[in-house]
């Protein structure tokens, strides 16, 4: 990943003289550095900007500096609005309003006119967000005094959105042949996306991929092997299928790699020239990023990487999933989540094992190697993209996975087991309501209000089922939302 930075850029005018612009600068530097400290990424002093120039000259670097994943506006005193529109209107990176202020406290003794004049954050920030409005440009506000733990988390939270947005515009997709056949939900037009998301979706022959297969070699494979043994424990005695998803894997890299992509699918239905569906092989390429989608879901698979480099570390515990099937009992609803082969081991409660079992679907001559685990506790959410014909909708689920309450002794996959809010039941109903498809990505990582801001700089839909939803109040949602998104 490209070492993202974020720009800080501080509001105000000439109206002020020469000392009190020093002023403004060195505090704006301080706060920058304080802040790059508390924060995943570096926050880089720009400019105080007193003119329309200025702040369209720093707009026009930051939208072609690569690098550069957002940025940050202040106005530290009395910032006339009319000379940010060229810059703002001209934006095409993600932007978030920090209205704050240098002092923490109103000083008693101290203040003055003087005082007043040089700290005029509630005067600026309120003519800012007018402007803001106004151009009716996605932006985050985020309010509260810059050295607050709850402003540097909303902060960092923001900013890993925004890495999103760029990891986004950069997508490329792999998909080793087609769909399924007959599945609606995994189709989708694939020039819109590249238009609205940036992602670039092509179609790769499975023989492309065989041939790359058979030029792996046995000291490549041993290599990757030695990785496999070094993080998962091995329960099998079939090393041959160990050793061909290793050949997978270092091929499937080797393509994505050549072609700049970080997301791929496949399905099980074309699997021509090739013994095994990549399961062990696509599990530990999601260890390592890359995202996946299963039955030729290239949806899926892109936001599955898009929500990895958003996560802890820039490859955070997300990862492709399905919900399979449900436990009814009353008091004790849950969905147990799981593939056939491919879920990620950074969604893993323990260490995993490597197992080979027969897969009882598909063209597979031989029992893939697959990890096998049980998935973590804790809160999380579960993604889906889907195309409503001329527009996306975005639509994220609050979830509380748990420890699965039996064993599943037989179950020869990965698995995880969660309750959806605000209930399984009606999670359920408002989930099917609202279009959401059978394949999501689940993640321990991001959160419901990221997602929110992804959506808002991609200018998506965004539909969020929570603990507060009723299929009523969704259905009077997503009627309202049909109105405004013909409108756009």
């Amino acid at each position: 990943m490209k070492q993202y930075e974020f720009w800080f850029v501080v509001g105000s005018q000439f109206l002020y003289g020469p000392e009190v612009l020093e002023t403004v600068e060195t505090r704006a530097k301080e706060m920058a550095a304080e802040l790059s400290k508390a924060l995943p990424y570096p926050l880089v002093y720009k400019v105080t900007a007193k003119t329309n120039k200025e702040i369209a000259d720093v707009v026009k670097d930051a939208n072609y500096w690569d690098e550069c994943a957002g940025i940050v506006t202040w106005c530290h005193t009395f910032s006339p609005s009319k000379m940010w529109i060229d810059g703002l209107r001209d934006l095409q990176k993600p932007w978030c309003h920090l209205a704050t202020q240098y002092n923490r406290e109103i000083p008693n003794d101290e203040i003055d006119m003087d005082f007043m004049n040089l700290n005029q954050a509630a005067h600026g920030d309120r003519e800012h967000g007018f402007i803001g409005a106004r151009l009716r440009k996605p932006r985050k506000v985020i309010a509260g005094f810059w050295q607050d733990e709850k402003v540097h988390k909303r902060l960092t939270d923001w900013m890993k959105a925004a890495v999103g947005v760029a990891v986004s515009k950069e997508m490329k997709v792999m998909r080793f042949g087609d769909n399924m056949r007959e599945v609606a939900v995994t189709e989708g037009d694939k020039v819109e996306v590249q238009i609205k998301l940036g992602w670039q979706v092509n179609t790769w022959a499975v023989g492309d991929l065989v041939k790359e297969m058979n030029a792996v070699t046995e000291e490549e494979i041993d290599a990757l092997v030695a990785e496999y043994e070094a993080a998962y424990d091995i329960a099998t005695d079939n090393l041959y299928a160990i050793r061909y998803q290793a050949r997978e894997e270092i091929a499937m890299k080797k393509m994505m790699d050549r072609e700049g992509c970080r997301a791929f699918s496949n399905t099980f239905q074309d699997l021509y020239g090739m013994e095994q569906l990549p399961g062990l092989a696509s599990q530990h390429l999601m260890a390592q990023g890359y995202g996946y989608g299963g039955e030729g879901d290239w949806k899926v698979s892109a936001m599955t990487a898009i929500l990895k480099a958003m996560g802890e570390g820039g490859n955070g515990s997300s990862g492709f999933m399905e919900d399979y099937t449900y436990h009814l009992v009353e008091g004790q609803e849950y969905s147990l989540g799981a593939h056939m082969l491919e879920v990620c081991p950074s969604l893993a409660a323990d260490r995993p094992r490597i197992e080979t079992h027969h897969l009882g679907i598909g063209m597979n001559e031989k029992d893939p190697a697959r990890l096998v685990f049980e998935g973590k506790a804790g809160r999380g959410i579960v993604v889906s993209l889907i195309d409503m014909g001329g527009r996306l909708r975005l639509i994220v689920q609050d979830i509380e996975a748990v420890k699965p309450i039996m064993p599943m002794p037989n179950l020869p996959v990965a698995r995880v087991m969660w309750r959806a809010l605000p209930d399984l039941t009606t999670g359920v109903e408002c989930w099917i309501t609202a279009g959401g498809a059978h394949h999501t990505v689940l993640s321990y990582d991001v959160t419901a209000e990221q997602m929110r801001d992804w959506a808002r700089m991609m200018d998506i839909e965004f539909v969020h089922i929570g603990a507060d939803t009723t299929p009523e109040k969704l259905e009077e949602e997503l009627l309202v939302k049909d109105l405004v998104w013909k409108l756009k």
